[in-house]
């Protein structure tokens, strides 16, 4: 044998850990990328019904009040005049929108009638009221 020769079977002096690390970045934002996904909106007590639909829509706004009376339009905070701006801009986007009213069942009802008019002074005819259901 000359000692040229190479062998493969040496004992290595390092350990590669581009593929780990590749895989543990890749574990990471798909952590992070479904915990985000889950933790949209903002949470209120809904009054229940037995009556059930399916409104789940494309494209559907929700409008969340809750029990002080604090407006939010996909889980960000508006006032009344943000509301009708905001909605009048996805209105114009797309004439046959879809909004979800979620109140909490201690909301002040005037808080309630003021986002109805606002929703029928843009001339939504899709709303939904968001309620739980019922015991049986």
């Amino acid at each position: 044998m000359s000692a040229d020769v190479k062998t493969d079977n040496q004992p290595y002096d390092d350990i590669n850990i581009t593929p780990m690390l590749d895989l543990a970045y890749v574990l990471l934002v798909t952590f992070i990328i479904l915990t985000t996904a889950s933790v949209q909106g903002v949470r209120v007590n809904s009054p229940q019904t037995a009556a059930v639909s399916n409104l789940a829509k494309p494209q559907t706004r929700a409008v969340t009040i809750t029990s002080d009376g604090s407006i939010y339009l996909d889980a960000f905070p508006v006032s009344i005049d943000q509301l009708k701006t905001s909605l009048g801009q996805y209105k114009a986007a797309n004439p046959n929108l879809p909004v979800v009213l979620k109140g909490d069942a201690e909301v002040q009802y005037d808080v309630v009638v003021q986002v109805l008019n606002v929703i029928k002074s843009l001339d939504i005819t899709e709303v939904g009221l968001v309620t739980k259901r019922a015991a049986p």
